[in-house]
């Protein structure tokens, strides 16, 4: 859905590449890519293919990662069962190896997002945080104005102030945290 979204904004003009590292995720994405007129969009497999080719091209980059999803309990208050500290621990990792995969993707003065469905400071400030410590040539934008577009005037939870951070009892909706990185020219 969110692959559709942003070929919707891009006007189905440029290049899209999702990527997923489930090849059958990205399999039911041609269909439905197909019947929104999405033609710009190229699936890739990560456990297949390292993305070399993109290094240092891309205007953007989204990354939407996996996570805990703390943010969606609202509507799975089962999922909070399965949470361990120990799976946390795993996520967060994989969150800052993402991170700093897609980093190499992004070009000089592109700009680098990092979204999760988590209300968790581990998998949101923390991870900000220590992807900046780690990205020299990286600066966090002021991801707020841009990515809340439409629904401006929004009062954001998070204590980073250029992050976007939405929660289901201020705003009625599902838990999200979302920074924007600028990669320096």
């Amino acid at each position: 859905g969110k692959t559709l979204g942003l070929a919707a904004s891009m006007a189905d003009r440029g290049r899209l590449v999702a990527c997923d590292i489930d090849a059958a995720r990205l399999a039911r994405l041609a269909p439905r890519a197909a019947r929104a007129g999405a033609g710009i969009i190229e699936t890739r497999c990560l456990r297949d293919d390292p993305l070399a080719d993109l290094a240092d091209v891309a205007d953007l980059v989204v990354v939407d990662a996996p996570c805990s999803g703390t943010g969606t309990w609202r509507r799975n208050p089962e999922a909070r069962l399965r949470l361990t500290g120990s799976a946390l621990a795993g996520i967060t990792a994989l969150q800052a190896e993402i991170l700093d995969r897609a980093a190499r993707l992004v070009r000089p003065g592109g700009r680098l997002v990092y979204a999760v469905c988590s209300l968790l400071p581990a998998e949101g400030e923390a991870q900000v945080r220590a992807f900046g410590d780690r990205a020299a040539g990286f600066r966090l934008a002021d991801a707020r104005g841009r990515l809340s577009g439409s629904a401006a005037g929004i009062d954001t939870v998070s204590p980073m102030s250029q992050c976007l951070a939405l929660s289901p009892a201020r705003q009625g909706c599902d838990g999200f945290f979302v920074a924007e990185f600028e990669r320096l020219c």
